[in-house]
């Protein structure tokens, strides 16, 4: 039995859902209020400026109402305590070498100012330095010191204020004309507008930068109690014949004086009032000449005062002896030749081992009673004790002449020293190495550098001059400042031992 099959089309069946309901989609949009913003500026419109200024009113002096007696008693019961824990700190050495090693970078030390009067077209040296007793102003002396005949240079003293904003390097806040050159000056140590000079002519000068018109306050003048040749340095000292707190002007000059001025305000003059001379029999055996007469003049390049000792100074000469003499010595008598209105004597107590030279700078150490450096014409620096003939310790920096070298007033094992080849030395001591630190170039143009001077306020603030008439001034670095016990143990074992 056979069955066909044939293709059927059927219509679709569709079955709605009984749980599941149509659910409408509609599209819708929302935005929210727009934002506003404001800019508001506030500024206030009330300024106000105060300054004080202290005036220089002599020496008189107040204080506030306070129990004396009972202030004595409470210092006099701590001093042996305090005194304990200062000894003990200085002994320290449990920071020794920390500065060093964080701050010995060349770059720690910075050139601030490069000063210079633009109207001198570097025709004249800068002889001397100084700092005012404030540390903000800076004066310098312009001169020359290769004379061959009577100076005819038409020299200036100029000073910069360098605290001001506006310190224009090329041109200084004053300007004192000069007939001569100029060779050294020393501001007044409390009254930051005096400022004491001499010049090549002999004649020691006191200028008032305060004044309006004519600044000469006083002169030594011209004459029999002047020096006759150039004067070399001037150094402020306080005066023991008056009860007032008086300073004296002291001057050395090549002419073999060491004279004592009091200033005279009402003549407006400067009186001599105590006069010492250096004479070849002072000398050295060894440096002495068969046929000069012992009272001949011997000239004086250089000198230092002791701070321990006011009455105790150090001189440096032409003939590269170093004499330790003192204000109230009474030496032989100077030569009938020699005419003044004070009795003329000779100051020198010691002579020290000779420089092979002309002593260009001495300078007694702030922390040490004996210790005082020298730098001279042979090419050496060197330390000496005030009680030993001998250099305790003499370096050679290989640089040519040394025209000056001084102490850090911070750091008793630091020294600098300046050169005939335009460089400023620095040295620590407590390296034990003879070799400087720090070697800057102290001069634009590599000339002799002639003058140097740390500023007495600002520790960290080194100034030197060259002979083209170029200021530089340093700041130094911390490594340079910060003090430590090991520096007064290095000072005190060199003067002890003695070593070269």
């Amino acid at each position: 039995m056979s069955v066909e099959f044939t293709d059927e089309s059927l219509e679709p069946v569709e079955f709605k859902s009984s749980w599941k309901r149509e659910r409408s989609v509609a599209e819708q949009g929302c935005q929210t209020r727009d934002v506003y913003t404001n800019n508001v500026e506030v500024q206030s419109h009330e300024k106000f400026d105060q300054g004080v200024q202290t005036d220089y009113g002599g020496d008189s002096y107040e204080s506030a109402d306070s129990d004396s007696q009972a202030l004595a008693e409470f210092l006099h019961r701590v001093e042996p305590m305090v005194m304990q824990c200062l000894n003990r700190n200085l002994k320290s050495k449990a920071f020794d070498g920390i500065l060093d090693q964080r701050d010995s970078g060349l770059e720690s030390i910075t050139c601030m100012h490069t000063l210079h009067n633009a109207e001198l077209q570097e025709k004249m040296q800068v002889t001397d330095l100084s700092w005012n007793a404030t540390g903000s102003t800076l004066a310098a002396t312009f001169g020359r010191f290769d004379h061959e005949d009577w100076c005819t240079h038409p020299a200036v003293l100029c000073t910069w204020n360098l605290d001001r904003r506006s310190v224009k390097e090329d041109k200084p806040d004053t300007i004192i004309d000069s007939p001569c050159c100029l060779m050294c000056l020393e501001f007044h140590p409390v009254n930051p507008a005096w400022i004491a000079g001499g010049n090549f002519n002999g004649e020691v000068i006191l200028w008032d930068l305060s004044q309006n018109d004519d600044l000469v306050l006083a002169s030594s003048g011209i004459g029999d109690d002047a020096h006759r040749e150039p004067v070399s340095k001037v150094h402020w000292i306080k005066s023991h014949s008056s009860k007032r707190r008086d300073y004296n002007i002291v001057s050395v000059s090549s002419d073999g004086k060491v004279l004592v001025w009091k200033v005279d305000m009402k003549k407006g003059r400067l009186k001599l009032s105590k006069g010492f001379v250096v004479m070849s029999q002072s000398l050295p055996r060894t440096m002495k000449v068969r046929g000069i007469r012992g009272d001949k003049e011997v000239g004086v390049t250089s000198l230092s005062f002791s701070h321990e000792d006011s009455d105790l100074f150090v001189l440096g000469s032409e003939s590269g002896c170093i004499f330790k003499c003192n204000l109230h010595a009474k030496g032989s008598p100077a030569g009938s030749h020699l005419i003044s209105s004070v009795p003329l004597c000779s100051p020198v107590s010691f002579t020290f081992n000779p420089h092979h030279g002309p002593v260009h700078s001495v300078d007694c150490s702030r922390f040490h009673r004996n210790a005082f450096l020298t730098a001279g014409m042979d090419q050496s620096i060197r330390i000496y004790n005030m009680l030993q003939a001998q250099p305790a310790l003499t370096i050679e920096p290989g640089e040519g002449y040394l025209f000056s070298a001084q102490w850090s007033p911070v750091r008793p094992a630091v020294l600098a020293a300046v050169t005939e080849k335009g460089n400023l030395l620095l040295y620590d001591l407590r390296t034990g190495h003879m070799v400087p630190t720090h070697k800057l170039e102290a001069s634009p143009n590599k000339v002799p550098v002639y003058s140097m001077q740390f500023n007495p306020q600002m520790k960290q603030i080194l100034a030197t001059g060259d002979g083209q008439g170029y200021i530089r001034v340093f700041r130094l670095s911390e490594a340079f400042t910060a003090m430590s016990g090991r520096d007064v143990e290095v000072l005190e074992e060199m003067m002890g031992s003695g070593k070269d």
